[in-house]
């Protein structure tokens, strides 16, 4: 994390922002203001963004602003991703969107202590850094990415630590999934409460 952050959630490293499609998860296809922050250092080997890792690449922004953007688009939903959004405070960012009549998304690896107001928590947790106890119990949905046969145990794992009523997605890591649905698409079939995530904005070619 950088150094520069305040502590108050008041200027965040903002990587990119941008209008488009919910690609994947419980909220595929809704469009939405996506606010990407820059610092990671769970470092998936498999991450499409690994651009966003260093957070001192990335300009500090006024939340402010941030928020002024969000509220330009005709969605009121926001997805506040990384990179890992939750290195940082944000209650001040998402007590603003909120205050602006705005619905807060957000995607993490729950590594970090949960801050902020949510609508919606989409969790994907990552095998080299477990995810907190306070992010698997406010969790909306646990997706887990599916990269080897092995991951479908290491997802029970998971399932058993989120809530009752968190929605569980299964998805193909997006290099593997020739390889990965045919051994997905009978896992779901025969375990029904797992549902089948697709990275559907690969294929519409939108960001």
């Amino acid at each position: 994390m950088s150094n520069q952050v305040p502590e108050d959630g008041t200027l965040l490293p903002l990587m990119e922002e941008f209008y488009t499609i919910q690609g994947e998860g419980y909220h595929t296809g809704k469009a939405a203001y996506f606010i990407r922050l820059g610092g990671c250092d769970v470092g998936c080997h498999w991450c499409d963004v690994k651009e966003s890792w260093d957070a001192d690449l990335h300009p500090l922004t006024p939340a402010d602003e941030i928020i002024e953007n969000a509220k330009k688009h005709p969605s009121k939903t926001v997805v506040i991703t990384g990179g890992e959004p939750l290195l940082y405070n944000l209650d001040y960012l998402t007590k603003g969107l909120q205050a602006a009549g705005i619905k807060t998304f957000m995607e993490t690896s729950g590594a970090y202590p949960l801050s902020g107001h949510w609508d919606w928590i989409c969790l994907s947790p990552k095998k080299f850094k477990a995810p907190l106890p306070d992010v698997l119990a406010a969790a909306g949905e646990l997706k887990v990415i599916v990269f080897n046969k092995s991951d479908f145990a290491w997802a029970e794992d998971h399932a058993r630590l989120v809530g009752k009523d968190c929605k569980l997605y299964l998805q193909p890591e997006w290099s593997k999934a020739a390889e990965m649905l045919p051994l997905i698409i009978p896992y779901v079939m025969e375990n029904p409460r797992w549902e089948i995530s697709l990275q559907t904005h690969k294929y519409l070619n939108i960001p």
